[in-house]
């Protein structure tokens, strides 16, 4: 490739910079398949996103003898990068690839089998693909091989059941992640004056089948060079002046066009659907003489263009009111705008605390002083400590003295923080209903969460049995995860919900959306019958490293997409009130 000129185009430069992040992001993947250290691996993942944010030509960087100066990029990666700068080419990655099959990083995608197991298995049996594990897991033939026992045959067959959904759905959490990363690129690179996701994603939905992208710009060229050219993609399905389809590695397409500004607004709301929501409006409009398209509205008649520059133009064409991205699923929002009763949503805003969050006294990843600094830094009133209880071991569930040494520790704290420290529990239902600590310990705490941990395969009698019965309980505030259901990877558990949630009205229980992106449950269909029940939901993010508190964002998300206000929230209740309804004067 040899030295090309310093002087390239911020668009030019972009697409070097690309091309070795993207190589940078296979030697990493490969690297991994081989068993190498982890930090080698990282190493290189670090460097690829280094290039991937670098809006300089790399090229120019290596000509002042800057690339160790860039944040990831030490001797070797920079001796790469040169490398490829003067041939064109990475000998180290060619070497690599020779001594792998094509389909063999497809396996690293399947959960819980590990780089070492996989090249065990094309060793040995020549497990080159997913189709090819598959087919040798019904024939038992892997059985034997690196370790590999019948249960563990079950477990990748599921697995695999479970990695073909996945590349079907895509969760929330995931979707909204490379879009953000995605944006970045484009707005650092392709000429981006504004950006705005659509479709599912912007729905908030808990899983998306691809993702959809509008931008507008002053150059659609250099946009649509700069998205084909990402290093994240794999395939340009389908590639035009204003509009391109690509393939990301991670397995769902994802589409972008670029649209006039005076255009946006009907875009943004003929993209974000819901389908069956869309074709509510456009019918209103055409009673009214009016087309709805992705580029405006239209007087039928005449032709003429009336609006469209913003989502209250479309909305207002048809004599309805904007109406929040999160509720167009045609499930009543168009009657209840007409007749202007359309709920005015919880926020992240109105969210005073989290009453789900753990420590590293169980299996948290930090201390309860950083939990409570980190609860300080986000405005919180109050912050819970819930470590598990003593019967769920693998998770380091507290005992008794345990639970009450902690309940020293946090008034021995309190008088350094402003926030309130709450002292509590996320406190297992056992296999009968009954719960993980005696009476007298949880009269002494400030709320009790109580949850599921294990027999999961309980009847559907057995299972909600259970769970009415913990609800019952005088000292049990709030029924964690209520469902069990892990997105992806485990169905909810067999239970009758709509006897739950009666159950949580008589007793005066509150239901918890649990914001953990594999979670997401209650989901939010069940969450607004449990609204439209009266029963309080407490939207918790179940923190375990402290990063996760900011996925209150994903739990208000859902109870948007359930229709529910603040007022219907647990924890957006200012603190003396909420301490009242959990432990009201006996």
């Amino acid at each position: 490739m040899g030295g090309a000129s310093h002087g390239r185009s911020t668009g030019e430069a972009s697409l070097r910079n690309f091309d070795i992040a993207r190589l940078f992001e296979e030697m990493a993947r490969l690297l991994e398949a081989r068993g190498e250290s982890v930090f080698r691996v990282r190493a290189y993942q670090r460097g690829a996103q280094a290039l991937q944010a670098l809006t300089e030509d790399v090229a120019a960087v290596t000509a002042r003898g800057g690339l160790t100066s860039l944040p990831g990029i030490g001797r070797d990666l920079a001796a790469r990068i040169e490398e490829y700068l003067a041939t064109g080419r990475l000998a180290q990655l060619e070497a690599l690839r020779a001594e792998l099959p094509s389909g063999f990083l497809a396996l690293l995608e399947i959960r819980g089998l590990g780089p070492r197991t996989a090249r065990a298995l094309w060793e040995q049996l020549g497990v080159d693909s997913v189709e090819r594990l598959e087919t040798l897991c019904r024939s038992r033939q892997v059985i034997g091989v690196a370790g590999i026992r019948e249960k563990s045959r079950q477990n990748i067959l599921a697995a695999i059941e479970r990695w073909k959904l996945g590349r079907a759905r895509v969760p929330l959490a995931a979707a909204r992640a490379i879009a953000g990363q995605i944006g970045e690129v484009l707005r650092a690179h392709g000429g981006v004056e504004r950006l705005e996701v659509a479709g599912s994603l912007r729905r908030m939905r808990d899983t998306v089948k691809d993702i959809d992208l509008l931008a507008t710009s002053t150059d659609a060229g250099l946009v649509m060079r700069t998205f084909t050219t990402l290093p994240s993609v794999v395939e340009v399905v389908a590639e035009g002046a204003t509009k391109a389809t690509v393939r990301h590695r991670d397995g769902f397409t994802i589409d972008l066009r670029v649209v006039e500004p005076s255009a946006l607004g009907a875009a943004l709301q003929y993209f974000t659907g819901s389908r069956e929501h869309n074709v509510r409006v456009r019918e209103m409009a055409a009673r009214r003489g009016l087309r709805i398209s992705e580029d405006g509205v239209f007087d039928e008649a005449t032709g003429a263009r009336v609006g469209g520059a913003t989502e209250e133009d479309v909305y207002a064409s048809v004599g309805l009111p904007w109406i929040p991205p999160e509720l167009r699923e045609n499930q009543g929002e168009i009657e209840a705008a007409r007749e202007g009763r359309l709920p005015t949503l919880v926020t992240t805003g109105d969210l005073r605390g989290d009453l789900h969050a753990h420590t590293d006294w169980s299996d948290g990843h930090h201390s309860l002083e950083q939990l409570v600094t980190a609860a300080e830094a986000r405005g919180y009133e109050y912050i819970i400590v819930s470590d598990h209880s003593r019967s769920l071991t693998i998770a380091g569930g507290l005992g008794v003295d345990e639970l009450r040494a902690q309940r020293a520790m946090i008034r021995a704290l309190q008088p350094r923080f402003r926030v309130r420290i709450l002292a509590g529990t996320e406190c297992d239902i056992l296999a009968d209903g009954s719960l993980d600590f005696p009476d007298e310990v949880l009269a002494e705490l400030d709320v009790v969460l109580a949850a599921v941990h294990s027999r999961f395969k309980q009847s559907r009698a057995e299972m909600t049995a259970r769970i009415v019965r913990a609800l019952g309980h005088p000292w049990v505030n709030v029924l964690a995860h209520p469902t069990g259901r892990r997105l992806g990877s485990r169905e909810p558990y067999d239970l009758d919900l709509d006897a739950v949630l009666v159950a949580a009205r008589e007793h005066g229980k509150a239901v918890e959306i649990n914001a953990s992106p594999e979670r997401l449950d209650l989901k939010d269909a069940h969450a607004r019958q449990a609204a439209a029940l009266g029963v309080p939901v407490a939207i918790d993010t179940d923190t375990h490293y402290l990063r996760e508190m900011d996925n209150r964002d994903l739990g208000v998300a859902v109870a948007r997409r359930a229709w529910i206000e603040a007022d219907q929230v647990l924890n957006t209740r200012p603190l003396q009130p909420l301490l009242r309804w959990a432990r009201p004067p006996r």
